[in-house]
């Protein structure tokens, strides 16, 4: 196959590109400097240059707080490069696989969320994205939907590097311990949806790592992945920790077609971060060198 990944550049993107060569497709990265899919044409331009097989879009605005107070910038990142899209792929026959967000649930399920759950986004960023799979899934041309959560991987900035920046200046941290999620590894996500293009299956799924717990959970693991004490990451409540951008007290996306299709069950968060941390040391050592 020949597969277009937009969003090339990010953390989910380059993690992409490696897994499709792995699988010994062909594939073709995109990014803003190539051009803006939400500018007219830019979309039909890339799938008539690029003629691929399928198109995975991993591109997004995903600054969460910021996208309250830039909304124009997140609904044409999010909602229009997302439309013109889907109807460039349309035009051609293209099918269309669309990375999207726990955010488009409210978090008032404590026992998490199902494919079609009803969906109730509690901020601007999540209901660009609610948006977005709307436009994705009137398709006419077969698309999917893959839902993932609490994203960290190869890139200059995730939640895993900025605790380990915190952790060197601070004695302690303070982190919330009452929004539930299941971390999910770039590259094992990459590998699925590379693995899910080459089959016939349509429509929503939810794809992380597997396991559940809080941001506070979440940055205890990584204290002790640095040989730290986790004693140092203190528990605290969302209303202690005010954000621009509410955020759903449960993000658990429960995995329930995936298993139909006969693939391998997703390694736990736990064994994702250590592969991670192992992944950083190899390669700050080289860049070290």
């Amino acid at each position: 196959m020949r597969i277009l990944v937009t969003g090339a550049h990010g953390q989910l993107g380059r993690a992409l590109l490696n897994a499709i060569v792995a699988a010994g497709h062909q594939v073709v990265g995109i990014d803003l400097p190539d051009g803006d899919l939400a500018e007219p044409g830019v979309a039909a331009n890339f799938l008539n240059l690029h003629r691929p097989d399928h198109v995975i879009h991993a591109a997004a605005y995903t600054a969460v707080d910021l996208a309250e107070s830039e909304r124009d910038q997140a609904e044409a990142g999010n909602v229009t490069a997302t439309e013109r899209l889907a109807a460039a792929c349309d035009s051609v026959g293209c099918p269309l696989t669309h990375v999207s967000t726990d955010y488009v649930f409210d978090g008032a399920d404590i026992d998490g969320y199902n494919e079609d759950a009803r969906r109730n986004p509690l901020n601007w960023y999540g209901d660009t994205k609610a948006r977005a799979e709307d436009a994705v899934l009137a398709m006419d041309t077969p698309s999917r939907v893959v839902r993932t959560s609490w994203l960290f991987g190869h890139g200059r900035a995730n939640f895993v590097l900025t605790m380990r920046r915190l952790l060197a200046e601070r004695e302690t941290l303070r982190v919330v311990d009452d929004q539930m999620g299941s971390p999910t590894y770039a590259p094992d996500l990459a590998a699925l949806l590379t693995e899910l293009a080459t089959t016939q299956a349509w429509g929503v799924f939810h794809a992380t790592n597997a396991g559940v717990t809080s941001w506070c959970g979440f940055a205890r693991e990584i204290a002790s992945g640095l040989g730290l004490d986790p004693g140092r990451i203190e528990a605290c409540r969302t209303e202690d920790y005010p954000t621009p951008a509410p955020r759903p007290a449960c993000s658990v996306l429960h995995d329930t077609r995936l298993p139909d299709l006969g693939l391998a069950p997703q390694p736990t968060w736990q064994d994702a971060l250590a592969r991670y941390f192992g992944w950083l040391q190899r390669n700050e050592e080289t860049d070290a060198t």
